[in-house]
């Protein structure tokens, strides 16, 4: 049976590997530029080395959430393009001009900061995002003349260099996504008639990217399947071309031989039906294990698979393994890549009612990450 090194409590290994190779199947399948989205710390998988994977398997630009992010990854050294796209009301974009961050513009305002922040003849490159129906951020049909015709003399006076036009889909569905594409064709055109062209336009993620070439644009922005995920619900990652890069693991802390009918951690949820082996993981809800998985969160353990039994607790939770030979130190596997015989991410969303860019991005930082590379 499997063992985890001593003196590791818990740990997620990070395939560097199958971040790259990921990138590089979307990037033959959509035929497009991929722009690589590495927010909330790669959706959990660290940032930087999902960044320099994504580049090495040719990514061309790498997205972010916010300006701090990005400022993170030109520090660590990464010197690719980078777009943050959500901002604090007020925010200073100065030192993201400084270090060449292109920013999301949704308003009037925002261009405005932006402007301010160029220096020389260095000019902030934008990515202007138009509202399209998801009723987020982004320039609202209304407000596009201004904007647009703003931006467009901005960039004639060397302020902002107009990189790209943006949205994103709803992926309620593919009419409702074609609906959103439509009125992003009505925007480009309105910015054309106002002098703006730039190079790329980008609306689908990795949903839209695979389902829906019309939304490809010859630039997509990949975030969930980067990372090996699959984001449909009936479609796992091996039948889309891509390997989940997240394995997590802990040892067995510890065995307990309990008579039928014992409680097992708070509340007594689960009880034991017969006489059983109850097998301790050291993982729990501070780690990012959902508490709503509790007597379902699925696991291996030498090749055999088991689930919670009970309440998932802070650090800790209980597996009922029967009359498994099960010892302190064997490996448990929470989930990684479904083909090596381990469960996969969404089953543990499943067990907990959520997705799994969820149950990756809310490992904590407890967990270590050691990245790998098959």
């Amino acid at each position: 049976m499997s063992r985890v090194a001593p003196g590791v409590l818990r740990e997620a290994t990070v395939d560097v590997g199958a971040i790259e190779d990921n990138v590089r199947h979307l990037r033959r399948l959509t035929e497009s530029e991929v722009i690589a989205v590495v927010k909330a710390d790669g959706y959990g998988h660290g940032a930087v080395r999902s960044a320099v994977a994504a580049l090495a398997g040719g990514a061309t630009r790498l997205g972010v959430a916010d300006v701090a992010e990005a400022v993170a990854l030109r520090r660590a050294g990464i010197d690719a393009p980078i777009v943050a796209w959500l901002h604090a009301p007020g925010a200073s974009f100065a030192e993201a001009a400084s270090l060449g961050i292109e920013l999301g513009i949704s308003s009037f305002d925002q261009l405005q900061q932006a402007a301010a922040a160029a220096s020389g003849d260095r000019p902030v490159g934008v990515h202007l995002k138009l509202e399209t129906g998801l009723s987020r951020n982004g320039i609202a049909p209304a407000d596009q003349r201004l904007v647009f015709a703003e931006a467009a003399r901005l960039e004639r006076i060397g302020k902002v260099r107009v990189v790209a036009l943006f949205s994103h889909l709803s992926n309620a569905s593919d009419d409702d996504d074609r609906a959103a594409l439509a009125v992003f064709e009505e925007g480009v055109a309105h910015a054309a008639s106002l002098g703006l062209a730039p190079p790329l336009r980008h609306l689908a993620a990795t949903h839209a990217a695979i389902a829906l070439p019309e939304a490809r644009l010859g630039c997509v922005r990949i975030g969930i399947g980067l990372y090996g995920l699959s984001p449909f619900a009936d479609r796992s990652s091996a039948e889309l071309g891509l390997r989940p890069a997240m394995t997590l693991r802990a040892p067995v802390a510890a065995v307990r031989r309990v008579p039928a009918g014992q409680g097992v951690s708070y509340g007594y949820d689960y009880r034991a039906p017969r006489e059983t082996t109850l097998a301790l993981v050291p993982l729990g809800y501070a780690d990012g294990i959902p508490r709503q998985a509790s007597g379902a969160g699925p696991v291996v353990i030498g090749g055999r698979r088991f689930h919670v039994a009970g309440r998932i607790a802070m650090d800790q939770f209980v597996v009922d393994v029967a009359d498994a030979a099960v010892e302190v130190g064997d490996e448990v596997v929470l989930f990684g890549d479904p083909t090596l015989g381990v469960p996969a991410a969404g089953e543990w969303a499943d067990a907990a009612g959520t997705i799994n860019y969820e149950i990756v991005t809310r490992i904590g930082p407890r967990v270590p990450r050691r990245q790998v590379s098959a």
